[in-house]
C-alpha cells in the first residue's frame, strides 16, 4: 500500500520589515544618481552604463563616504534584480579573505561563463555587459599573499570578470595589484550635502529635527554619512520611548556618539592652562589655572568618574589645543607630541587614568 503524496507549500519569502531596517539599509542609494558629493566618480561611471568597457576598479577614501553603496547600484543598474545575483560577487570583512578564499571561491566564481541576459522580471532593460563583477569590501585587510594570488587571477579572467577593490588605506593595497585598477578616491562629504540627506530623511520618517541637531550629528561623524545616519535613528529611537516622544537635542547626539560636551572638556583645558576662547575672539574665564600637582590629579579623577573614554577625551583636548590662536607653536607640538604619546599607550593596553594624569600634568607644565 502506498501512501498518497502530500504536497507542500512553498516557505513564504523572507522580508524585512522597514520600520525594523536599519537607517543606513533603507537608504542606501539604489541608482549611482542618488550617491552624494561624488560628482566627479558618478560623472565617470555613468558612462560604463552606456558601454561594456568597465575596467578593473579600486574605490578608496573614508569610511562612510559611499564606495560600496556606489559599486553596489552600478551593479545592480548593469545586471538587473533577477541577474545580480548570479554575476556578482561580494566579500566583505567579515569573511576569511586569505590564500585559500582566494585560490578556491574567487578564482572558481572568475573562471565561470556568464549566463545568458534574461528578460527582467520587472520590464525595464538593462545594459547586462558579458562580464562578472567581483566586490572586495575592506581589501586593505587581505593579507600580502592572497593579494599576490589575486594579480594573476584578474589578468588570466579579464574578459569576463572584472574586479573593484574597496578600502579605506590605499597603501596597504600592493602596487602590482593597484596598477591594474583605475582608482577613485572618495572625499569626505561636505557639509551641505549630509545636511540635505539628514533632512531627507528625517523628513521621511516624519521626525522633526532642529538645524543645531543636524549640525551636531554632522559635527561628531566627521564626514561619515553613515555614521551620523545610525546616531539619527538611534536618537529617533530614544525621542519615541517616552510618551509623548520628546524633542531630540544635542545632547542626546553627544550622549550616544559618546562625545564629551564641550562644558566638560573646556573645564579640563582651563584646569590645565589653556584659556577658553569663544566664537567672538574673547577669553572666557569660567576659573583659574590649578595649581600644584593635587589639583590637577582631583581634576583627572573627577573626569575619570564620569566614565569618560580616555581616548576620547584626549582627542577632544588635542583638537582644542591644536588650532588654539593664543598658543605658540612650542606648545602646540609638545602637547601633541605628548597626546600622541599617550595615544599609543592606551592602544597598547596601559591603564587610563594613569595616562590621563601623564598628559595632563606635562600639558599644565608647558603651558606654565
Amino acid at each position: 500500500m502506498f501512501l498518497k503524496p502530500q504536497t507542500t507549500k512553498a516557505a513564504p519569502k523572507h522580508t524585512v520589515d522597514p520600520a525594523n531596517q536599519p537607517w543606513v539599509e533603507k537608504y542606501r542609494p539604489k541608482t549611482i544618481d542618488d550617491v552624494s558629493a561624488q560628482e566627479h566618480i558618478v560623472a565617470v561611471l555613468q558612462k560604463t552604463l552606456t558601454s561594456s568597457n568597465l575596467p578593473h576598479m579600486l574605490f578608496y577614501g573614508p569610511p562612510g563616504t559611499g564606495k560600496t553603496s556606489t559599486i553596489l547600484a552600478l551593479s545592480r543598474q548593469l545586471f538587473g534584480p533577477d541577474n545580480f545575483r548570479n554575476r556578482v560577487l561580494e566579500l566583505n570583512a567579515s569573511d576569511e579573505r586569505g590564500i585559500a578564499i582566494v585560490r578556491d571561491k574567487i578564482k572558481n566564481f572568475a573562471r565561470q561563463t556568464p549566463r545568458a541576459q534574461t528578460v527582467a522580471s520587472d520590464g525595464k532593460v538593462y545594459p547586462c555587459p558579458p562580464y562578472k563583477i567581483i566586490i572586495l569590501d575592506e581589501a586593505d585587510s587581505m593579507t600580502q599573499d592572497a593579494q599576490s594570488a589575486l594579480r594573476r587571477i584578474m589578468e588570466t579572467h579579464a574578459r569576463i570578470t572584472r574586479f573593484c577593490l574597496v578600502c579605506n588605506y590605499v597603501t596597504r593595497i600592493i602596487e602590482p595589484l593597484a596598477s591594474r585598477c583605475s582608482k577613485f578616491r572618495f572625499k569626505p562629504l561636505d557639509t551641505s550635502s549630509t545636511s540635505l540627506r539628514l533632512q531627507h530623511i528625517s523628513s521621511t520618517e516624519q521626525i522633526p529635527v532642529s538645524l543645531p541637531v543636524i549640525d551636531t550629528l554632522i559635527s561628531v561623524s566627521g564626514g561619515d554619512l553613515r555614521r551620523a545616519i545610525t546616531y539619527l535613528q538611534s536618537a529617533s529611537r530614544l525621542s519615541s520611548s517616552t510618551s509623548p516622544p520628546t524633542e531630540i537635542t544635542s545632547q542626546d547626539i553627544h550622549e550616544i556618539a559618546g562625545v564629551i560636551p564641550n562644558p566638560v572638556i573646556n573645564s579640563f583645558a582651563k584646569v590645565l592652562g589653556v584659556d577658553i576662547i569663544d566664537d567672538s575672539g574673547m577669553d572666557v574665564d569660567d576659573g583659574g589655572r590649578a595649581k600644584g600637582f593635587d589639583a590637577v590629579r582631583g581634576k583627572v579623577k573627577e573626569l575619570m568618574r564620569e566614565g569618560y573614554s580616555a581616548s576620547q577625551l584626549l582627542s577632544q583636548l588635542h583638537d582644542l589645543i591644536v588650532p588654539h590662536p593664543t598658543l605658540s607653536a612650542r606648545q602646540k607640538s609638545q602637547c601633541a607630541m605628548v597626546i600622541a604619546e599617550a595615544d599609543k599607550a592606551l592602544c597598547d593596553g596601559a591603564d587610563e587614568e594613569l595616562w590621563v594624569l601623564e598628559v595632563a600634568l606635562k600639558v599644565h607644565k608647558f603651558l606654565a
